[in-house]
């Protein structure tokens, strides 16, 4: 395959930069069903099938509430990332070395708060490894998968789509990196979609994931 030279990385955030087994997602997961049930006032009972849906409608739960409930994305956003995220993750120097060897621009690209962002970052040892954290108020509180903040986000960082890659936990994310031309990287899964270039256990393969654009067959 020809070489196609690359000038940004694009990282999600949650259960890609650290792995699921830490649990902080689950966290954040128990935080969105109190707000609905405390806040918006949804019964117990089905609030598991709302969110559902929602998500499914909507990429996340925050743009079926702000929809249907009137909910403040602000106040939303301070509710379900208040959780104790120093106390799940610890700092990871290997994936701060990994993450220093890449020859790319490096940022973050995440449907998280540019809060949770920042500590999730500095509970990981990285909080200075990143040039900018793109979050979900890129485009207008709109989520990955949506269009629109990839195309925000390229827009911000000056680069087309041909000449960056993103490095998800989320299939679906990435099919939407791929369909606007970007490289893709799916971390922590063993099937490879069609949309997906290279699979990757962790994020501290990234660098060698790298090999797929240079031409080398060392790839995952």
């Amino acid at each position: 395959m020809p070489v196609t030279p690359m000038d940004c990385i694009l990282f999600d955030l949650d259960n890609t930069l650290y792995a699921p087994e830490q649990e902080l997602f689950t966290l954040i997961d128990q935080r969105i069903n109190s707000y609905m049930v405390e806040v918006v006032g949804i019964s117990r009972e089905v609030v598991d099938d709302v969110r559902r849906s929602y998500w499914q409608r909507y990429g996340v739960t925050m743009r079926g509430l702000m929809r249907h409930h009137g909910i403040d994305p602000e106040d939303y956003l301070a509710y379900v990332h208040d959780v104790d995220v120093a106390g799940r993750l610890r700092p990871d120097p290997e994936l701060r070395r990994a993450l220093e060897t890449l020859p790319l621009r490096r940022v973050v690209f995440t449907n998280s708060s540019s809060d949770h962002s920042r500590r999730v970052l500095s509970a990981l040892g990285l909080g200075d490894t990143f040039e900018e954290i793109f979050d979900i108020r890129v485009a207008g509180y709109l989520p990955k998968p949506c269009p629109e903040p990839y195309r925000a986000v390229l827009s911000r960082l000056g680069v087309p789509a041909q000449r960056c890659i993103m490095v998800e936990d989320s299939p679906g994310n990435l099919k939407t990196a791929k369909e606007l031309g970007m490289g893709t990287i799916l971390v922590g899964a063993c099937d490879r979609p069609p949309f997906v270039d290279v699979t990757v256990p962790s994020a501290v393969h990234v660098p060698q994931a790298l090999d797929y654009w240079t031409g080398s067959k060392n790839f995952y």
